[in-house]
């Protein structure tokens, strides 16, 4: 190894205490040669460097630079041996960062068993600028001195080396989002080095740990620990997790049953094996046959296969972004066969159609007996009101109430109004959320209407009213399922259009056409069993019988119809959740408690549902409803952390942004006005990367006064506050 003479110990041990700079600055270029022998250096010669500065004239001896002076003559007299440094052996470099200092030490394994040996102490005093960074820059500064220090040693390492880190948030730093200028330069000077950094606690951490906080209190207290801002983290890039296995299967042999060149992994360090196979960016979240040969490679338990099969159908990332590729879930549940003309209906709209004489929707109205329809024109889409309105003047007048309207879940048919016909005995039946298919006929019918109109007004579509009525003729004089046209199956003959077209008949007598209707429906009702059972066994051959999810249970709810105010469809995930579910509703619908921010209906059918597990320390629902942080409080207003800002708009004049929350999920972003922004370097980003977007006045403009909860300062990750009167306490805006 590597020692220090020993004459010059004895000289410094005789060094008497200086009397002017030259002499001071004599002592500390000395010393200065010997320091990669001493831990703490610059910690240690702190208060005499500082009397050394530009512009000190006399020297002036505190009891802090005479309590120095002596401990770094005696840490001369215990400064270790210094190993050689062995390019045929792995590095460990131990890192630390204070207030007032950076240390590092580059230690390699030698003897048997393999014991820790330092090669080399680094350590240096920050200067004024640097003391102003935060603690995780000081950190990353640590890590950069380190490597330019022992570069010929590390750059090009026959091994990959070890960088150990009482602070977990460094193993995240090759996988930031969003790094600063000085950050970016220092990542890009990491990638010529093949290292791993490694988390150890700062009780195991001890010998850089030492090196920053031996002495330092004498100075200065210490700092709080906190790292890289949160918005940069994404997820661990690597893990040493094999030079732990390898440690542990020397003190403690694996069974007798597993192979020679694989590790045995304990039950301890099962799930964190699965999760750095599983999960690491250089695997991305594979299939269960993927992962087992990346785990069979090197690790074997005696459940290797049965425990990789369950964190993989447990694993989050994988159940929100892959999706399914079963066939759709739930087996067709045919409404039933209505028993004469007009006693169920079904109901929908047409809208965003082009103003023609007024009107831009069609209300459509579908007999599920007959098949027949009546085709309503409206100047828009209607209120709840406004369509019951509607269907008494151009329905109910002429066939009577029914007994049963299906309807899909819009405002029109879930108000107060629509339940008030249940006093009627009119039963409101509406569909599951997001499934048309529920209401096939009326969509079926909405498709047959599009086509007859744009293969009459092509040209000119403001005169597609003119055809409208044209269109329900058409319909109604089409032969059906029930073998009639619907013409025929209500009015018991099909209507002449013109004075020839059809042929003179006497009228029958009532009896008679009481027999005849009561023949054609009872034909109908039968050819229309036929057709229903024809359907079904089609649709099936496409469908899969559905999971049963026990009240209580958690699942999966799909996005392909929720609207997640991302910026893009194909990135976005294909699951949110989980939700427990309330009951099942009917034997391929279920209702599921969702939070009050998702506005929607909460019933959903079986196909857009997947099985979950119940999520971990969630013992109730709200539990897992409240899994985003809590408000920061900044002048007694209640602000929240932003991630990031996606989208831009003017609404009213007022220039508003949408917001991704932190720690929320996409379902949660909402529009929040500028003047509640208070980090500048959001807005100014998203700016830079959008020019297109909405952006603020050009300065000069008059600019309406802020209200005095607003704060124009930067807070860390961006955050933006919200008076309570807008958005109710513990949850992010809406």
């Amino acid at each position: 190894g590597v020692a220090m003479d020993d004459s010059k110990v004895q000289a410094v041990l005789r060094w008497p205490q200086p009397s002017t700079l030259k002499e001071l600055q004599r002592f500390l270029g000395f010393a200065n040669f010997y320091r990669r022998f001493i831990r703490n250096f610059s910690t240690v010669a702190a208060p005499l460097t500082s009397m050394v500065k530009k512009g000190v004239k006399q020297l002036s001896w505190s009891s802090a630079a005479v309590q120095a002076f002596k401990l770094l003559k005696e840490r001369f007299t215990t400064a270790p041996i210094l190993h050689h440094p062995d390019p045929e052996r792995e590095f460990i470099v131990e890192i630390d960062a204070s207030s007032t200092g950076i240390r590092a030490v580059l230690s390699q394994r030698h003897g048997d068993p393999p014991k820790l040996f330092p090669c080399a102490f680094y350590s240096r005093k920050l200067t004024q600028a640097e003391q102003n960074y935060d603690v995780g820059n000081r950190e990353l500064l640590a890590m950069k001195a380190a490597l330019e220090e022992w570069r010929h040693w590390l750059e090009g390492a026959k091994f990959p080396f070890t960088i150990l880190t009482d602070h977990r948030n460094l193993e995240y730093l090759r996988s930031a989002r969003r790094l600063n200028h000085r950050q970016a330069r220092w990542a890009l000077f990491f990638t010529r080095f093949d290292f791993t950094v490694t988390y150890r606690p700062g009780s195991k951490n001890t010998k850089a740990d030492a090196l920053s906080r031996q002495f330092e209190s004498e100075y200065q207290p210490l700092s709080p620990d906190p790292i890289l801002p949160s918005t940069l983290i994404v997820a661990p890039v690597q893990w040493d997790i094999v030079t732990e296995l390898t440690e542990l299967q020397a003190t403690s042999p694996p069974p007798a049953d597993c192979p020679p060149d694989k590790l045995h992994v304990p039950q301890a360090l099962r799930e964190r094996v699965l999760q750095l196979v599983h999960c690491n960016p250089s695997s991305g979240h594979p299939g269960i046959t993927a992962t087992l040969q990346l785990l069979s490679n090197k690790f074997w338990w005696p459940t290797l296969r049965s425990d990789t099969v369950n964190y993989i159908r447990n694993c989050e990332t994988c159940c929100i972004t892959k999706p399914s590729k079963q066939l759709p879930a739930g087996l067709l549940q045919p409404l039933p066969i209505p028993q004469r003309p007009w006693s169920h209906i079904s109901i929908d709209f047409v809208t965003d159609l082009p103003p023609s004489a007024g009107h831009t929707t069609i209300l459509t109205v579908i007999d599920r007996f007959s098949k027949s329809c009546r085709l309503i024109p409206l100047p828009k889409l209607p209120t709840a009101l406004e369509t019951a309105e509607t269907l008494c003047n151009y329905v109910f007048r002429f066939y009577g109430l029914p007994d049963d309207i299906v309807s899909d879940r819009g405002p029109q048919f879930t108000s107060c109004l629509w339940s008030a016909f249940k006093c009627l005995n009119v039963n409101i039946s509406l569909t599951s959320g997001y499934h048309p298919e529920s209401n096939g006929q009326s969509e079926r019918l909405n498709q047959e209407i599009i086509r007859f109109l744009r293969s009459y007004c092509h040209r000119n579509q403001a005169d597609w009213s003119k055809f409208l009525f044209w269109g329900e003729y058409a319909q109604n004089s089409i032969r059906k399922p029930t073998g009639l046209t619907p013409f025929q199956c209500v009015l018991g003959f099909q209507p002449p259009l013109f004075p020839w077209s059809g042929d003179p008949s006497d009228l029958p007598t009532v009896n008679t056409w009481m027999q005849r209707s009561e023949a054609t429906w009872n034909a109908a009702h039968t050819h229309l069993q036929v057709a229903i059972w024809r359907q079904k066994r089609f649709a099936d051959l496409h469908r899969r019988s559905g999971p049963e999810f026990a009240p209580g249970s958690w699942v999966w709810l799909s996005t392909r119809d929720l609207r997640l105010r991302l910026p893009c469809r194909k990135l976005s995930p294909r699951y949110v959740g989980p939700f427990k579910v309330i009951r099942q509703v009917t034997p391929v619908s279920y209702r599921l408690a969702l939070p009050s921010e998702y506005r929607i209906s909460p019933t959903f059918h079986v196909s857009l549902l997947k099985a979950a597990g119940a999520p971990r320390g969630a013992d109730d629902l709200d539990e897992v409803w409240e899994q985003g942080p809590p408000p920061l409080i900044i002048d007694d207003e209640e602000a929240y952390r932003v991630n990031e800002i996606l989208n831009s708009r003017r609404r009213g004049g007022v220039l508003q942004y949408l917001v991704d929350w932190e720690g929320y999920g996409p379902e949660e972003r909402s529009w929040v006005n500028a003047k509640d922004i208070l980090d500048p370097s959001l807005t100014a980003e998203f700016h830079q990367n959008h020019p297109d977007k909405p952006a603020p006045h050009p300065r000069g403009r008059p600019r309406r006064q802020q209200p005095p909860h607003v704060r124009s300062r930067s807070q860390g990750g961006g955050s933006v506050t919200i008076p309570t009167s807008v958005v109710p306490p513990q949850s992010p805006p809406e």
